[in-house]
């Protein structure tokens, strides 16, 4: 298929992030840590295969190149969730009103674990940058929802649906074959027009340029007729990976490394970084890789490190050269920051919050509350006073290195023991 390139966007270098990070990294561990100590707008094209919240638990067969791989695909709404989705009302409402209007408490579960990781995913991504969220029916409508009120309604550009046949049909239903790509990028993002084969009917047709008056047409033939080349549409018709594939690793939920390709040189050019988040068996690395991008990926098993050596080496011919990492990456682009207990800081704090804790809502004397991280630096975050606040030494205690969903939830549980 032939590639038309449109003129790549102007980079605003005020806007435009550095990496802090090298090319063709991959890490093991929880994304939204790892995410949380990336620089802002570092990333030009996201692509994200998310857990389909489907209700299942996937392993690789034994004897296959991923063996061992698994994950869980099942959700309960637990404790925290419900602090997290408190915290997510308190910052973002229409993104809280979106997780409220699912039916199911495990759908609100799914939701909150999604929600958290976008608005990570948000910052990373730069002003001129895209993202490709894959998902299928059982929460494409949602996380439409929640796509708009996190990016923007006016950067969703398509839904894309990747149709393939693969064995399992129902006598209930027409048979379920398709996968859903949200694509959205502002509208100087880069976007290169993909083309595919419209096979004429028109029986005396011939290989050759055809002149229409208004303009011409080149035609070609293959085995199945005359063809010509036209602008790309959303329904995309690529093969599931076979049993057969030199690509396939037995990896559960493989993507065909073809769709990959076709998503990376639509929405970015050689040299640009391309993030994957969910890398799984790293097929969007492995894919970056073969258009000359950089990349990196993120999987919380360790498998996905073992698959992406072994893919660059048997797919590619190629030794992979680049880090393999388990550490939070501490952000570069925030630039020289005042100890975060300074008193500079903690009069800032204390004025803001009126000298309440932000943990009991209690009020005290500015000696007795001390500074503390929001997001813990061994967790993603930074000294930046928007990831600081005042708590009493109790509620300090108590949260330690966790999260504010883990406080809270404790404090609730404390007043409910005291009822």
């Amino acid at each position: 298929m032939e590639q038309h390139s449109t003129k790549p966007a102007k980079k605003d270098k005020a806007n435009d992030g550095t990496p802090n990070w090298s090319n063709q990294t991959i890490w093991t561990g929880d994304n939204l840590g790892i995410m949380r100590g990336m620089n802002s707008a570092s990333v030009d094209l996201i692509y994200l295969d998310p857990p389909f919240n489907s209700n299942a638990n996937y392993a690789a067969p034994i004897g296959s190149q991923a063996a061992g791989a698994e994950f869980k695909d099942t959700w309960t709404l637990q404790e925290l969730d419900i602090t997290w989705l408190d915290l997510i009302e308190a910052k973002h409402p229409p993104l809280s009103r979106v997780i409220h209007a699912s039916m199911k408490d495990s759908d609100k579960s799914y939701l909150i674990y999604m929600a958290v990781r976008l608005l990570e995913i948000h910052r990373l991504l730069k002003p001129a940058g895209s993202i490709y969220l894959h998902c299928d029916p059982t929460m494409s409508h949602y996380l439409k929802i929640m796509m708009d009120a996190i990016f923007g309604q006016r950067k969703f550009k398509n839904e894309v649906i990747w149709s393939y046949r693969t064995g399992g049909v129902s006598k209930r239903y027409f048979a379920r074959k398709h996968d859903v790509l949200l694509f959205y990028a502002a509208d100087e993002a880069t976007f290169n027009m993909q083309t595919e084969k419209a096979y004429t009917k028109a029986k005396n047709r011939k290989p050759g340029l055809v002149n229409y008056g208004a303009g011409g047409a080149m035609f070609y033939e293959d085995e199945d007729g005359v063809y010509n080349l036209v602008a790309m549409r959303d329904v995309w018709e690529v093969p599931y990976v076979n049993s057969q594939a030199k690509e396939r690793t037995g990896y559960p939920t493989q993507k065909p490394l073809r769709l990959l390709q076709r998503i990376i040189r639509a929405s970015s050019n050689e040299g640009d970084m391309v993030l994957d988040p969910f890398c799984g068996c790293a097929t969007a690395c492995i894919a970056a890789q073969t258009e000359n991008r950089q990349w990196a990926g993120i999987d919380i098993s360790s498998k996905a490190t073992e698959l992406v050596q072994q893919r660059m080496h048997n797919e590619l011919d190629l030794f992979f050269q680049g880090s393999i990492r388990t550490d939070i990456p501490s952000r570069t682009d925030l630039g020289k920051l005042p100890r975060y207990n300074c008193l500079k800081n903690r009069e800032l704090l204390y004025g803001q919050q009126k000298g309440y804790c932000g943990g009991c809502a209690t009020h005290f004397e500015f000696r007795n509350l001390e500074v503390d991280h929001i997001i813990s630096p061994k967790k993603g975050g930074t000294d930046h006073i928007s990831n600081l606040q005042l708590l009493c030494g109790n509620c300090n205690r108590v949260k330690g290195d966790r999260g504010m969903e883990y406080l809270r939830t404790k404090l609730q549980l404390g007043k409910l023991r005291h009822l």
